[in-house]
């Protein structure tokens, strides 16, 4: 069996919301990410780390992604060509 080599986590968030909170699911998404990487085996800091936000109306959609092994390598890859 393939070993994962990204994971993504989610949240949605009303444009409205403050500040703060956005902030602070910011960084509750970062540490979960963290955590849930060193379950799973994977050393936090040998991963790369990419946010993406997706307009849904009224609301935001965040996704904080990590990628190690070959698919950091392929990121990286594509990232060096832009």
């Amino acid at each position: 069996m393939a070993k994962h080599t990204q994971a993504h986590l989610s949240r949605t968030l009303p444009k409205s919301q403050s500040e703060f909170i956005k902030l602070r699911t910011r960084n509750q998404m970062e540490y979960y990410m963290g955590a849930k990487l060193i379950e799973v085996g994977v050393n936090p800091k040998s991963a790369i780390y990419r946010w993406a936000t997706e307009d849904k109306g009224s609301n935001e959609v965040w996704t904080y992604s990590a990628y190690w092994g070959d698919s950091r390598e392929k990121i990286e890859a594509e990232e060096s060509l832009s």
